[in-house]
C-alpha cells in the first residue's frame, strides 16, 4: 500500500473513530453537565433535585417559544437559551419523569390555538407576528399549570418558579390553609368586603377561617395563619402546638399596637384589643414581642398630612415604615425577588432569646435608630410631630420579621391541659367529643418546622399599600404574605431554594453611583416638589381673592404687602438654587462616570499589551542573564 493511501485509509478511520465516539459520549453522557459559570446557572438545587427525583407521576412541559421572533430580541434569544438548558437539567434529574417537548406557535397554527387555550401571553411586538415565551405543565389527570411569559427580567426566579409548577402538578389539590385572625378584613363573609389579600389567596390556596371558639384543628389543614389572633385558651394554644410538631407550618402576625383592631361602641373605638402575641410559644420558639411599638425615622413613609387653612402636604411619619429590600433577606426567596417596600404601621420589635434551638432568619428589620412608643398612643391617630417629640433613638435594629427552622418542642411540657367545658350544654357536649378524639400529646416535632414571625398585623390593610382608587399596590405586602404562605406550603424541599443569580454581570461600581446620586437628587426633588406644592397653593389663594375683588390683572405680587412680596421672592430664588444644586449633582454624577470609563478604556486598550510586553521583557532578561553565567 501506498503512502498516500495509507494516509488516506488512516484519516478515514480517525474520522469514523472520533464520529462514533461522538454519538456514543452523546448517548451515553446525554446527562452529564459540568457548570462552569461564576454564579453556577446551570446547577439545580437540592431542593429542585430531590423534587423532580420524587415525582409520583409523569409530567409534561411544553416550552413555547417563537424562536424567529425571539432571534430579534438579543435579550429573549440568550434568555431561551438559560430556560432549555434548565429545562433540560430537570429532564435529567427527574429520570424520565419529566417529558420536555417544545413548540413553535406560528400564526394561525395548532400550535398558537394551544398556547391561547392555555393562558399562555401574546406578547405585541409592534406590528410584527406575536411573541410566546412561556411553559405549560400537565401532570397524568390534565390538571394544567402555566407561566404565561417567562420575563429575562425575572431571571432570579426562575429555578424557584420551575420547580413550584412541578411540585404542584405532582400535588394537584391546592394546600389547605388554616386561618385564625381577628381582624374584620380577614373574616369577612362576603369576599368584597374582605382584604385584598383574602382574595389573593382565595386564589391560590384552599382558606377555611376558624372561629374564634375552635376546638380543635381540621386534620387536613397544611398551615396555620394566625393574623392578630384572639386571646386562646390553653386548650387552644395546645391544638396548635400539636399541629406545630406534627406539621410544622405556621404563619404568625402579632402586633403590639393593632390600628386596625376592631372595638366596641361607636367607630369601634372602645374595647380594643391592640395587642397580640406569641403567648405560650415564647419558650419553644425561642423569640418574643417587645411591648412597646416601632417608630423609625430611616424608614418612615410619606404620608399626605393636614397643612392647616385647608390646605395638605406631603410629611414622613416615623410610626408607618417602608421597609426598603436594601433591608430585606436577600437570601430568603420569600423576599429577595421583592422589587418594592414593605409597609408596616406601629410595628413592633422581636427579642431573641439566648439559649434558642431554632435556626433564625432575618427577613425584615428597621434603619439603624428606631425609637419605643408607647403602644396605646401609637395604636390611634398619631401625628407625625407627637411622634417625634417622643422619639428616643436607638442604638440597635429593630427585627420586624423572622423566619424560623429546625426541629421543634412542645412548649406544654406537663402535657394535654383539660378543655375548657362552656356552660352551654351543646358547646358542652362538642368541648367533651374535642378532647375525647384529640391525638396524645407528643413533646417533639415529627418534622423540621417552619414558622414564619411578623410583628405587624395592619401591613394586611389595603389602604397600607394600595391606592384605593385605581387598585394598584405600590408596595409589596401582599406579595410578601403570598411569598410565605407558598414557600410554607410547598414544603422543606420548595423552601430550600436559593433565588438564582441572574446571567448579566452588571457594572456594580457604575449602578452604586448612579444609585448614590439618584438618592440625592430624589430628596433634593422631593424638598423642591414640596416647595412648589405651597407656593402653588398660596398662588391660588392669592388669585382667588384678587379675582373676586376686581383687581387682578396677572401681576401676581400686585396685591401683596411688602411681607408677602418679600416672601414670595426668597421662595423663587430658593426654588433657582435648588434646580442649580439638581443640576449639578447630575453634571458631578455624569464626570464620576466618565472617568470611570475612561480608565476602563485605557486598562482594556493598554493592559494587555503591557503585560505581555512586561512577560516579553523578563523572559529576554532571563535569556540574557543565561548567556553570561
Amino acid at each position: 500500500m501506498t503512502p498516500a493511501r495509507y494516509l488516506f485509509f488512516a484519516s478515514t478511520l480517525l474520522i469514523v473513530i472520533f464520529a462514533a465516539f461522538v454519538l456514543l459520549t452523546n448517548k451515553v453522557l446525554s446527562g452529564a453537565r459540568l457548570d462552569l459559570t461564576e454564579n453556577r446557572l446551570f446547577t439545580l438545587s437540592e431542593g429542585t433535585k430531590a423534587i423532580a427525583s420524587d415525582l409520583s407521576d409523569p409530567i409534561d412541559l411544553t416550552f413555547v417559544y417563537t424562536r424567529s421572533v425571539g432571534q430579534e430580541f438579543p435579550a429573549v434569544r440568550a434568555y431561551a437559551v438559560r430556560v432549555r438548558e434548565l429545562l433540560d437539567s430537570y429532564v435529567t434529574a427527574s429520570g424520565g419523569k419529566l417529558r420536555l417537548r417544545e413548540i413553535d406557535p406560528a400564526p394561525f397554527s395548532e400550535a398558537e390555538d394551544e398556547a391561547l387555550a392555555s393562558g399562555l401571553v401574546a406578547v405585541d411586538t409592534n406590528g410584527g407576528d406575536p411573541l410566546y415565551f412561556g411553559l405549560i405543565g400537565r401532570n397524568s389527570v390534565d390538571n394544567e399549570r402555566v407561566i404565561p411569559f417567562l420575563a429575562p427580567e425575572q431571571e432570579t426566579r426562575l429555578e424557584y418558579d420551575l420547580t413550584r409548577m412541578i411540585a404542584r402538578l405532582d400535588r394537584a389539590a391546592p394546600a389547605r390553609i388554616g386561618l385564625i385572625s381577628t381582624l374584620p378584613g380577614m373574616t369577612s363573609v362576603t369576599e368584597e368586603a374582605g382584604y385584598t389579600i383574602l382574595r389573593e389567596m382565595n386564589k391560590t390556596f384552599d382558606v377555611e377561617t376558624l372561629p374564634e371558639d375552635f376546638l380543635s384543628i381540621p386534620n387536613d389543614i397544611d398551615v396555620l395563619f394566625l393574623a392578630h389572633a384572639p386571646d386562646l385558651t390553653d386548650w387552644q394554644a395546645w391544638q396548635i402546638d400539636q399541629f406545630l410538631l406534627r406539621k410544622g407550618r405556621a404563619l404568625f402576625l402579632v402586633d403590639p399596637a393593632a390600628k386596625t383592631a376592631p372595638g366596641d361602641g361607636p367607630f369601634g373605638m372602645t374595647n380594643r384589643r391592640i395587642r397580640s402575641g406569641l403567648g405560650p410559644f415564647e419558650s419553644s420558639f425561642g423569640v418574643s414581642l417587645d411591648r412597646p411599638a416601632i417608630a423609625d425615622t430611616g424608614t418612615a413613609l410619606s404620608i399626605e398630612a393636614a397643612a392647616g387653612e385647608g390646605r395638605t402636604t406631603i410629611l414622613q411619619h416615623p410610626l408607618f415604615l417602608s421597609i426598603p429590600p436594601a433591608l430585606m433577606s436577600q437570601d430568603n426567596v420569600m423576599t429577595s425577588d421583592l422589587r418594592r417596600s414593605v409597609n408596616l404601621g406601629a410595628a413592633g420589635r422581636f427579642i431573641l432569646a439566648a439559649d434558642a434551638t431554632l435556626n433564625r432568619e432575618i427577613l425584615l428589620e428597621s434603619g439603624p435608630t428606631p425609637s419605643e412608643i408607647n403602644p396605646d398612643q401609637a395604636a390611634i391617630d398619631m401625628a407625625p410631630d407627637a411622634v417625634l417629640a417622643a422619639y428616643e433613638a436607638g442604638t440597635e435594629r429593630a427585627i420586624l420579621a423572622l423566619n424560623l427552622t429546625g426541629p421543634l418542642t412542645t412548649a406544654f411540657e406537663a402535657g394535654r391541659p383539660a378543655a375548657d367545658i362552656p356552660a352551654d350544654p351543646v358547646l358542652a357536649e362538642l368541648a367533651r367529643a374535642a378532647e375525647l378524639n384529640a391525638q396524645a400529646h407528643i413533646s417533639t416535632g415529627e418534622t423540621n418546622a417552619q414558622i414564619i414571625l411578623i410583628a405587624d398585623a395592619d401591613l394586611l390593610d389595603d389602604g397600607l399599600y394600595m391606592n384605593l382608587e385605581t387598585g394598584l399596590p405600590f408596595a409589596d405586602n401582599a406579595s410578601f404574605i403570598l411569598n410565605a404562605l407558598d414557600s410554607l406550603s410547598g414544603g422543606s424541599d420548595l423552601m430550600s431554594l436559593r433565588a438564582r443569580a441572574p446571567g448579566l454581570r452588571p457594572m456594580r461600581r457604575v449602578e452604586d453611583m448612579r444609585n448614590a446620586a439618584q438618592a440625592q437628587f430624589f430628596a433634593e426633588q422631593a424638598r423642591l416638589e414640596g416647595r412648589l406644592f405651597e407656593s402653588e397653593q398660596r398662588l391660588q389663594e392669592l388669585q382667588s381673592i384678587s379675582a373676586n375683588d376686581g383687581f387682578f390683572d396677572g401681576d401676581v405680587s400686585a396685591q401683596l404687602n411688602e411681607e408677602e412680596r418679600a416672601e414670595l421672592a426668597a421662595l423663587r430664588e430658593d426654588i433657582v438654587i435648588t434646580r442649580g444644586a439638581l443640576r449639578q449633582i447630575e453634571r458631578d454624577f455624569r464626570r464620576d462616570i466618565d472617568t470611570l470609563e475612561r480608565r476602563l478604556r485605557l486598562f482594556t486598550i493598554l493592559g494587555g499589551p503591557t503585560f505581555l510586553g512586561l512577560i516579553g521583557l523578563f523572559l529576554w532578561w532571563r535569556r540574557r542573564s543565561s548567556e553570561y553565567a
